[in-house]
């Protein structure tokens, strides 16, 4: 898949199939829809493109109110680049963007920069400055400047609505398995591995905890505000053959002295509960994982002190273990039944 930013490149000048959209979680109803784009691409011998915007539009109009981020943009790319999307065009979406004119969007960007032969859209697509332009508007240029139009309507799993809305609520209140049957798959955070604080290192047996302390590795979060937040049980891909257990935090660490340099910034902190001997005392660093958030365990919590975020840290890694205990008893028992 290769990505562009902005549209004006030489090598986006050529026909294609386009759909335009957020796609924030690249959730089960966006897979339907470039599941239907890539076969009416197919058809008529055209890339599949997808268009989408950074920041997301109502960031940039309205930053305090604007909604919370399912997934970055390096774990949108890759769902998209699983999805067997061939181009993506990331669009920064700044004052030129946002005061664009509907028809300059039209004729400009989709005609002549992008070359569109079909387009596919959401059934409450709005474009343009103001929003003034929607899906009529677009199917009566389609008619006129020779490019097909169509749009598809909302899809739904079990009579409830998928869309970024509803895993946004999901996340927020840590039903990760709504998440998991809304995307289609766990929810999951990726990034390279970073320094963080070194805290855990420090909640070692002079704290009340292992020898080796808490240590964990670090990946940001690249948006202030994310839809989910708290405590998890987790597995993280990219350290070992098999996916790690692990126990992990995502949010701002309100037990972190204000001082501290990495203070308010979001990072998920991800402690193995078995520490790959392969790692060493390094930690990972550089490394590209991914996160899996499995189970909420709780909110984040503010502690008094090293010994009692270390007692804490210890029972969520004693719940985190029970949880996988119980999940491998389930599939035993579920195994049995079927050879029954």
């Amino acid at each position: 898949m290769r990505i562009y930013r902005g549209y004006r490149h030489p090598e986006l000048a050529r026909p294609c199939a386009l759909t335009i959209g957020n796609f924030d979680g690249v959730h089960r109803g966006h897979q339907a829809m470039l599941a239907l784009l890539r076969s009416e691409a197919q058809h008529r011998d055209l890339p599949v493109r997808v268009m989408t915007f950074e920041p997301h539009p109502r960031e940039y109009f309205a930053p305090a109110t604007a909604p919370a981020r399912v997934s970055t943009l390096r774990d949108k790319l890759t769902e998209l680049e699983r999805c067997a999307v061939d181009e993506v065009v990331v669009l920064p979406f700044k004052a030129a963007l946002a005061s664009q004119s509907a028809d300059s969007f039209i004729t400009d960007i989709l005609v002549k920069a992008l070359q569109v032969r079909y387009v596919l859209v959401g059934d409450d697509f709005r474009f343009g400055a103001k929003r003034a332009g929607d899906y009529a508007m677009l199917d009566a240029a389609g008619s006129a400047l020779g490019f097909d139009v169509a749009r598809m309507n909302s899809y739904e799993v079990h009579g409830l609505r998928v869309s970024s809305s509803a895993v946004r609520e999901a996340l927020g209140q840590g039903r990760m398995d709504d998440v998991a049957a809304l995307l289609g798959r766990p929810y999951s955070v990726s990034g390279h591995v970073v320094h963080g604080a070194k805290l855990g290192r420090q909640l070692g047996a002079s704290a009340g905890g292992p020898d080796d302390g808490f240590r964990t590795l670090n990946v940001r979060f690249s948006h202030r505000r994310p839809a989910a937040g708290g405590i998890f049980v987790v597995q993280v891909h990219g350290l070992t053959p098999q996916p790690a257990p692990g126990v992990a935090s995502l949010g701002v660490r309100p037990s972190l002295d204000p001082s501290d340099a990495n203070a308010g910034q979001v990072l998920l902190e991800t402690h193995v509960l078995d520490w790959p001997i392969s790692l060493g005392s390094e930690g990972g660093y550089g490394k590209l994982v991914r996160v899996d958030l499995l189970h909420k365990l709780h909110d984040e919590l503010k502690y008094d002190g090293l010994h009692a975020l270390t007692q804490g840290i210890a029972k969520d890694c004693m719940d985190a273990r029970a949880w996988f205990s119980s999940r491998h008893g389930q599939t035993r028992r579920q195994t049995t039944r079927d050879r029954i």
